[in-house]
């Protein structure tokens, strides 16, 4: 089905302004307004913490979350997030650059992928699908780990099957490099599932479609030197420096997490399949014809159709095995959507060369249907008292909700109606408009879509705390916080995800208190601030014998003190 097309080196002028083309459109989508509202919590709050704190502590082996050891992930992502912080300064635009970087690096190494395996219209159309997909946008907008290891093992993958089409050569060994190096960096990312998920990838491919001839040469002593001296040190680092790190990483984080329910994310195992449905808004409706024509032949002819199968093998095997996993999140399914941007992206491509629409109708009209439903919630979430609950949310969400249903619904009537009376480029043109219209109006929303922080909150600590203040979250964490306040604080009869437990110099630190030793603190000369959501403190301000001065209030939080 799919067939040989020529290289870079036959349009090397094409190559270069595509690539210019789509840097230039999906990075201005997004970057837009990245920095245009504070940090959300608990993962950005997280994220941009510890690398502020790897800065503060010049310590860049043993991640520290409020100067707790934090060991759940190796460190390459707080590294970049630190490099950012070097050169733009503490910002939400600098905390977010990293997750638009990859989107970006992911929807540019798919044309590149796409279009060296099937010719410019597919990497095109491939291009596009995943760029304007909607779980694809959304999560290069937030800063968390999945959206790097995801392109990062799409980059691995990319690197396998172009590397095993090619011939014994320059090109070849290159390729198989760029596998090993990719997949060092995706274990240096988010840890063992960088090299294991892409690893059994490429095993059962070779193995169910009887490939193995086409794996030599593979350059696997010198691929593997690299992969290890890219991926090694630092876990040799980590081990030797902190006694607890071995165990914490590869049983509890990796082990436990797949096998248990401890980290309290289990879900259904048909968790992720709306999540794929919705993900790939607004090109879901073309999904089915696409798996039909990779399937051309049936499996009768699957060693014909390898490659293809490839593919499919990749987006099969990465959701069953987050399916089976029984810590689920709806970021961990990110690895599929390179495959089927490129199987839908060639399906489309081949569409657009017939120039018929007619075999669009059906994806059109679930694009449709999908809009139309999306709209109605939208419109419903906003209007209806009770579904948002966060107070006051839904009120200042109703502009930013009537428009985005405006923009599905225009754009869900106006696609199949194009597609009848100019044709299918009309129809896929409206159908990018519609996903990039509700995009922006999602870029104007985010700041009253995420809960509240406490940033401004932090700000006000930073202006009046000196040295020797004591402060402390009641009952809770706040991630944010340490990041704005640029200090590590206390907690009252809390301890969350601080990983108390493998940090004895944390324990006696003294700072990790109960609320009995706040009460008496609270009581004693030296000045402490305390932030704690409103919800948590109505009791203890109910309580005639506890004085406090108020020093300020956000959305959600307070701030208070023992002293004016």
């Amino acid at each position: 089905m799919f067939t040989d097309h020529p290289g870079p080196s036959a349009a090397p002028v094409s190559w270069r302004r595509d690539l210019l083309m789509l840097a230039v459109l999906f990075g201005a989508l997004y970057f837009a307004l990245l920095g245009g509202h504070p940090l959300s919590n608990p993962d950005e709050g997280r994220y941009a913490a510890i690398p502020r704190e790897m800065i503060a502590s010049d310590d860049y082996v043993t991640p520290r979350l409020n100067g707790v050891n934090y060991f759940e992930k190796p460190p390459l992502l707080y590294w970049a997030v630190a490099g950012c912080f070097r050169v733009f300064g503490y910002n939400e635009w600098a905390v977010r650059m990293m997750p638009a970087l990859s989107g970006l690096f992911g929807v540019l190494l798919t044309y590149a992928a796409a279009r060296r395996w099937q010719g410019r219209a597919v990497g095109m159309a491939s291009a596009v699908v995943l760029g304007t997909s909607l779980l694809m946008f959304a999560l290069s907008r937030i800063l968390i780990l999945d959206m790097a290891v995801a392109m990062l093992m799409c980059a691995t993958l990319f690197c396998f099957i172009l590397g095993v089409r090619e011939a014994a050569g320059a090109r070849r060994r290159w390729l198989f490099y760029g596998l090993y190096a990719s997949a060092a960096l995706a274990t240096l990312t988010k840890g063992l599932i960088g090299f294991l998920v892409t690893g059994a990838v490429m095993f059962l491919w070779l193995l169910i479609f009887n490939q193995w001839k086409r794996l030599r040469p593979l350059h696997l002593p010198s691929g593997i030197a690299l992969f290890l001296a890219i991926a090694a040190p630092w876990h040799i680092l980590a081990a030797q420096r902190n006694d607890t790190w071995a165990q914490f990483y590869f049983i509890h984080e990796h082990w436990e997490r797949f096998t248990t329910t401890t980290h309290g994310r289990y879900e259904p195992w048909w968790y992720f399949i709306p999540i794929v449905i919705l993900g790939v808004f607004p090109w879901m409706g073309f999904l089915p014809a696409a798996l039909r024509e990779a399937f051309a032949g049936g499996w009768a002819r699957r060693k014909e159709n390898a490659d293809a199968w490839f593919l499919v093998t990749w987006a099969v095997f990465v959701f069953l095995f987050f399916s089976k996993s029984q810590s689920k999140l709806i970021p961990y399914i990110l690895p599929v959507f390179p495959p089927m941007a490129v199987l839908i992206g060639g399906w489309l491509a081949r569409r657009w060369a017939d120039g018929a629409a007619k075999p669009l109708r059906l994806g059109l009209n679930v694009f449709a249907f999908v809009s139309g439903l999306l709209a109605v919630a939208l419109v419903v979430a906003v209007l209806k008292p009770g579904l948002i609950r966060e107070p006051g949310q839904a009120e200042l969400l109703r502009p930013y909700a009537f428009g985005m249903a405006t923009v599905l619904l225009l754009g869900g009537v106006a696609a199949p109606w194009f597609a009848r009376v100019r044709g299918l480029r009309a129809a896929l043109s409206t159908m990018v408009s519609t996903a990039v219209g509700l995009y922006c109006c999602l870029m104007l929303a985010a700041p009253y879509i995420q809960k509240p922080g406490t940033k401004e909150l932090a700000e006000i600590v930073v202006q009046k705390a000196k040295a020797g203040d004591k402060v402390y979250h009641y009952a809770e964490f706040f991630h944010d916080f340490t990041f704005y306040a640029h200090q590590t604080v206390g907690t009252v009869a809390f301890k969350g995800e601080l990983e108390l437990e493998i940090d004895a110099a944390a324990r006696a630190s003294g700072r990790f208190i109960d609320g009995p030793e706040f009460r008496r603190q609270w009581a004693g000369a030296g000045r402490v601030f305390a932030v704690a959501r409103t919800k948590d403190i109505k009791e203890l301000f109910a309580d005639p014998t506890f004085r406090y001065h108020l020093l300020g209030q956000s959305r959600a939080h307070t701030l208070f003190s023992n002293q004016p």
